[in-house]
């Protein structure tokens, strides 16, 4: 027997979710003033004809008046949950016997008294589908039934019962069953029956019945069918039901949050390819939306219950909130809410969802207030970001250009007559040369250790935020320093992100050393400052997939891709290839490739040590011109500036020509 059917309710008290009118009609039958005809009404699966039956039940008790049935007399027995029936209550299914000719044979037995009990009562299910003409034959006994005679009516279109009628009746509505009482029920029956119920999947189960008992239990029946030994899982429930998992909504989300359209689509294209319903996905993030704009308005309402997400999720959503404005949440789920009306029957499901991703993904092109609102959004939270990190008290790791001059008032100019304050100021010094550094000119690596390093409020940067103003940063860097753009726009990416220190993915063990050694990390930290604000700690590590970008535009000229993979051992020289004749202030580039001698690889590195070690200041201007060969190569060639900044040897080269 099915679980709708085993676990029926015998009394008003077992029914859920329907107070407001099982305590109205508990109440009439104790007090003995019961109506001669009741209207309910109200969603499939939610008790009409179980509380037409326990209504009936009660009228026929031999206990009568009473609010419950006793359960022991025959009446009570014979309509049971399991019981034969009783011949003095008849059930009739209006949906095959609506027209005037049944009611008119309803009319005629009506008068005819009951058998073994009080009263003659009639549950006419679907009452909508009774023709006009055949309420017009039931007006009458209705409105004047003999004493022994109860009707109840019980429909899902309350509507469409003729006005006559309904105005003759006792009308009482019934709701759907709300999802926190339906998963208290669905918790005590998995342990009447014994079975493992996991605290996922009861949503799944609440939310596929749609708040109706018999449409619950029915889903849960099937899964308890399919179930193993570790019982209804949330895995199970996902996949029997069709529902997107939580994985990918948090991917989605995520990407939404990073504005990452490469994953948004590469989930849109997995929804796709795992055979998902796309418009079941629309559902199921908008629905995610909704957990999301609520969090976002209301910061405690898991704690309150205002949703029903299980504990270890709650941290998920409220983290993902906060990465979020609340004019962007609201945004997009009209977006998602307006698809879900376009995809209902379209041709092209995956165009319109791919469509309705690419809405969320460009505020900027949305000219509604919404739009705007979602772009305002964006900003504040860019500057909330700056203002939450940034401490006004703490000095900066390292001096940037427009600081360099600062420290020229505090030193006394040797004049020979007074000069107020502001007089030094306003005439323009030249800046420090390295021979006599101000006090505060120390490496970037020294300060950074030296001073106390504030920590960013959690949950204001994450490493997506990082990632989507990586361009920025990387601008900021080029305008300090050349080189480190270049090390950083190929060869390195964005690996990680804890409190204030961000790690950075090199592509090799040599392209890691060579950016610590150069004072590049005091550069990236100057540039996380200047765009996110507040003191950052930059390390790096080495991550193969770190390799790629395009060659900076006065970078050194392009060679065949099959030149990074050639082996270390010295190979033959292609045909007919020549060597390149060697120039006045470069020595001869060899002919054929060899790896450089391994005196020649230390002392480069030995010069890169004392550079290094070299108690300079950092200035953005010096580096730059020392660093970039398009503004001040001192007359050294390329492959000598090579040789000396990175340690490397040129093989060979293509000409231009």
């Amino acid at each position: 027997m099915a679980l709708y059917r085993r676990y029926r309710p015998e009394t008003f008290a077992e029914v859920i979710g329907q107070t407001h009118v099982t305590e109205p009609l508990r109440h009439a039958l104790a007090n003995n003033r019961v109506n001669h005809a009741y209207l309910f009404s109200g969603p499939r699966g939610c008790g009409k004809t179980t509380s037409a039956r326990i209504l009936a039940r009660a009228l026929n008790c031999e206990q009568a008046p009473v609010a419950d049935p006793c359960g022991e007399c025959q009446s009570c027995r014979d309509l049971a949950r399991g019981g034969p029936g009783s011949i003095d209550v008849i059930e009739i299914d209006a949906a095959s016997h609506g027209g005037v000719d049944d009611a008119r044979d309803l009319r005629e037995r009506a008068f005819f008294a009951p058998v073994n009990s009080r009263y003659k009562v009639y549950i006419i299910d679907e009452a909508h589908m009774v023709s006009n003409q055949g309420f017009n034959a039931l007006l009458k006994l209705v409105e004047e039934p003999p004493p022994h005679l109860k009707f109840i009516f019980a429909t899902t279109e309350p509507e469409k019962v003729i006005g006559t009628i309904r105005s003759r009746t006792h009308h009482y509505p019934f709701r759907l069953v709300p999802p926190k009482v339906l998963t208290t029920y669905l918790e005590e029956l998995g342990r009447t029956e014994g079975v493992t119920l996991e605290a996922t999947a009861l949503p799944l189960v609440v939310r596929a019945g749609g708040g109706s008992v018999r449409d619950t239990l029915s889903v849960l029946d099937q899964l308890i069918s399919g179930a193993g030994d570790d019982g209804v899982t949330y895995d199970l429930a996902a996949a029997l039901l069709g529902y997107t998992p939580d994985s990918l909504l948090d991917e989605v989300v995520d990407a939404f949050a990073a504005g990452d359209g490469g994953a948004v689509f590469a989930a849109v294209d997995k929804v796709v390819e795992t055979g998902q319903d796309p418009r079941r996905f629309a559902e199921d993030l908008l629905q995610r939306l909704r957990d999301l704009v609520i969090v976002a308005n209301v910061p405690d309402a898991i704690s309150i219950g205002l949703i029903d997400i299980p504990g270890d999720r709650a941290e998920r959503i409220e983290n993902q909130a906060s990465r979020f404005g609340r004019a962007e949440l609201t945004r997009a789920a009209d977006v998602v809410s307006a698809g879900l009306t376009e995809l209902r029957g379209a041709t092209a499901p995956r165009l319109l969802l791919e469509l309705v991703c690419a809405r969320i993904l460009l505020p900027g092109a949305d000219a509604t207030p919404d739009g705007i609102q979602a772009r305002l959004d964006r900003i504040e939270r860019r500057l909330a970001m700056a203002g939450d990190t940034s401490q006004p008290t703490t000095p900066a790791p390292a001096p940037s250009a427009a600081a360099a001059p600062a420290p020229a008032p505090a030193s006394p100019a040797p004049t020979s007559e007074p000069a107020p304050t502001p007089t030094p100021a306003a005439t323009p010094s030249p800046a420090p040369t390295p021979a006599t550094p101000p006090p505060a000119a120390a490496p970037a690596q020294t300060v950074r250790e030296a001073e106390p390093t504030p920590t960013p409020t959690p949950g204001t940067v994450g490493v997506a935020d990082v990632r989507r103003l990586w361009p920025q940063i990387l601008d900021k860097v080029r305008g300090l320093r050349r080189f480190t753009w270049v090390m950083l726009s190929q060869n390195a990416q964005v690996h990680s992100l804890e409190g204030n220190t961000l790690t950075i993915g090199l592509v090799n063990a040599g392209a890691r050393d060579s950016f610590a050694r150069s004072g590049s990390d005091g550069v990236l930290g100057t540039a996380l400052t200047d765009v996110l604000g507040g003191t950052w700690r930059v390390e790096a590590i080495v991550d193969p997939s770190a390799a790629g970008g395009a060659t900076p535009p006065d970078g050194p000229a392009e060679r065949p891709s099959h030149a990074a993979s050639e082996p270390p051992a010295p190979q033959a020289p292609p045909q007919g290839a020549a060597p390149e004749a060697p120039t006045a202030s470069a020595p001869p580039v060899p002919s054929r490739p060899e790896r450089a001698s391994a005196d020649a690889i230390a002392a480069a590195r030995a010069t890169l040590r004392e550079d290094s070690a070299r108690p300079e200041a950092y200035d953005p201007d010096r580096h730059a011109r020392a660093d970039d060969p398009a503004m001040d190569n001192d007359g050294l060639s390329h492959e000598e500036l090579l040789s000396r900044t990175l340690g490397a040897q040129v093989i060979s080269e293509i000409p231009h020509d």
